[in-house]
C-alpha cells in the first residue's frame, strides 16, 4: 500500500512525522496518509518524493526500490550460474522477474532486470525478448552506462550470428556502435575493445579480411599502449588465426609466443590449454612437424581429466591430422571420426578446422586404396563449405576433391 511505502521509506531516512511533513503537510495529515486513511494528491505526493529524495515513479510504484534490488541480487545469483549446472536457469529468471516487468520503468537495477529477462526470453523462445531489451537499453542509453549497453549490443549481434547471419550480425554491431557512440560521452576501455573485437571477428566472419585486420590491429595496439590486458588473449588467438590463413609465418610464430607469454603470466588454464592447441596447429599445419606434435597431444590424452574438457574435439583433430602426417593412416581416420563439431562453435574460422577433417579421412582413404570412401569423404567436406565465406581451407578442401574426382576418373579409364 502506498501509506505503508512512505511510512517505510521516511523510517529509512530516519525521519519524524514532522520532519517529512516539513511546511507544506501537517503531522496529522501525514499519518492519515501513512495509515492509508487519507488519499494524497498528485501535489502533495511530489512534495512528499522531493522530501524522501526519491523520484515520484519510485514512490509510486507498486514495488519500492529495496524491493528490486533485492530481485536483482536474486536474478544475478541466478544468471552467474552455468546453464549446465542450472538448466532450468533462464526459466527460473522469468518467473522471478515477470511479476515485476510493469513496475521497470527507470533507474539503473530497472534496466538490468530488464536486459535479464529479455536474454532469458530469448533463451527459452517465450514471448519477445526483443521489447525488454529495447527498454534496457534506452535506459543505459539516458544513464550512460556504457559497458552494459554495449552488452546489449554484442547480444544483438550474437542472436544473428548463432544463425550463420553473418552478414547481418556484422551490420548489428557496427549500427549499434554507431548509436553508442552517439549517445554517450565517453566510451570506456572495456566496451571500447568488446566493440572491437566483436567487429573484427565479424569482417573476418563475412570474409573482409582488409578491415578485419585493421580493426584488430587497432585494438591490439589500444590494448598494449593503455596495458589493458581485457580480450587480448582473445585478440592474440584472432591474429594467430589470421596469420596462418595469410600464410605470415613469421607474424604467426610473433603470435603465439605473445599466447605463451600471456598464458604464463595470467597462469589461466584455459589459456594455457588453447596456447598449446595454437602450437600444436603450426606443428600440423605449417611446420609438418608430426611426431612433436603428437607427442604433446598424448600428453593431454593421458591426464585423467582430459575427457571432461572443452577443447577434446580439437585434441582428437589435432592428433588425426598428425597420425595422417606420420602415414598411420588407419589410426588417424580413427580419431578424426571421434571429432564432433560442438554446438556453440559457429565462426567460420572454426568451422572450417573441424569441416577439414573429412578432408583428412579422404586423403587417408586415398592411401588406403579406397577410393569411392574417399570421394564420398571429401564431397562432403565440400558440401559442409558451402555457406562459409572463400577461405585457404575451403579452397584446400575444394582442391582436394578435385583431385581425387580426377583420380578415380583416370584409375576407371
Amino acid at each position: 500500500m502506498l501509506g505503508e511505502r512512505i511510512r517505510k521509506l521516511r523510517k529509512q531516512k530516519k525521519l519524524t512525522l514532522e520532519e517529512l511533513a516539513g511546511t507544506k503537510l501537517t503531522k496529522g495529515m501525514l499519518s492519515l496518509i501513512e495509515n492509508n486513511k487519507a488519499n494524497p494528491s498528485m501535489e502533495s505526493l511530489t512534495y512528499i518524493a522531493e522530501r524522501l529524495e526519491i523520484e515520484l515513479s519510485q514512490l509510486l510504484n507498486e514495488v519500492n526500490f529495496d524491493e528490486l534490488q533485492d530481485i536483482l541480487d536474486q536474478a544475478e545469483k541466478i544468471y552467474v550460474i552455468d546453464r549446465e549446472d542450472n538448466p532450468d536457469k533462464y526459466k527460473n529468471l522469468i518467473t522471478l522477474i515477470e511479476p515485476f516487468v510493469l513496475q521497470l520503468k527507470q533507474g539503473y537495477v530497472a534496466a538490468r532486470l530488464l536486459e535479464l529477462y529479455g536474454y532469458s526470453l530469448y533463451w527459452e523462445k517465450q514471448g519477445d525478448w526483443k521489447q525488454p531489451l529495447e527498454q534496457a537499453a534506452l535506459l543505459y542509453d539516458q544513464m550512460n552506462v556504457t559497458p552494459k549497453r554495449t552488452s546489449i549490443a554484442v547480444f544483438r549481434g550474437l542472436v544473428h550470428f548463432m544463425d550463420y547471419q553473418y552478414e547481418d550480425s556484422l551490420a548489428t554491431i557496427l549500427h549499434e556502435r554507431k548509436v553508442i557512440e552517439k549517445k554517450h560521452v565517453f566510451i570506456d576501455p572495456v566496451s571500447r575493445l568488446d566493440l572491437d573485437y566483436q567487429e573484427a571477428v565479424l569482417y573476418f566472419a563475412v570474409g573482409d579480411i582488409e578491415s578485419a585486420k585493421r580493426v584488430m590491429d587497432e585494438a591490439i595496439s589500444f590494448s598494449q599502449k593503455n596495458k589493458i590486458f581485457y580480450l587480448i588473449d582473445d585478440l592474440y588467438r584472432l591474429a594467430a588465426a589470421y596469420s596462418m590463413m595469410a600464410n605470415d609465418l613469421e607474424l604467426h610464430e610473433h603470435y603465439l609466443n605473445k599466447l605463451k607469454l600471456y598464458a604464463e603470466f595470467s597462469d589461466d588454464k584455459m589459456s594455457k590449454i588453447t596456447s598449446q592447441l595454437f602450437y600444436i596447429e603450426s606443428l600440423t599445419s605449417v611446420k609438418h612437424d608430426y611426431s612433436t606434435a603428437l607427442e604433446i597431444v598424448d600428453q593431454f590424452l593421458t591426464k585423467p581429466e582430459f575427457h571432461q574438457q572443452q577443447f577434446k574435439e580439437w585434441f582428437y583433430l589435432e592428433k588425426g591430422k598428425a597420425l595422417r602426417g606420420l602415414g598411420r593412416y588407419k589410426e588417424a581416420i580413427d580419431y578424426l571420426n571421434q571429432v564432433e563439431i560442438p554446438d556453440y562453435h559457429r565462426h567460420p574460422f572454426d568451422l572450417s578446422q573441424f569441416y577439414l577433417k573429412d578432408t583428412f579421412i579422404a586423403l587417408c582413404l586415398v592411401e588406403l586404396g579406397k577410393d569411392e570412401d574417399a570421394l564420398s569423404a571429401a564431397k562432403k567436406a565440400v558440401d559442409l563449405f558451402d555457406h562459409l565465406p572463400d577461405s585457404p581451407y575451403k579452397e584446400f578442401s575444394l582442391e582436394n576433391y578435385h583431385k581425387i574426382m580426377s583420380s578415380k576418373d583416370e584409375n576407371n579409364d
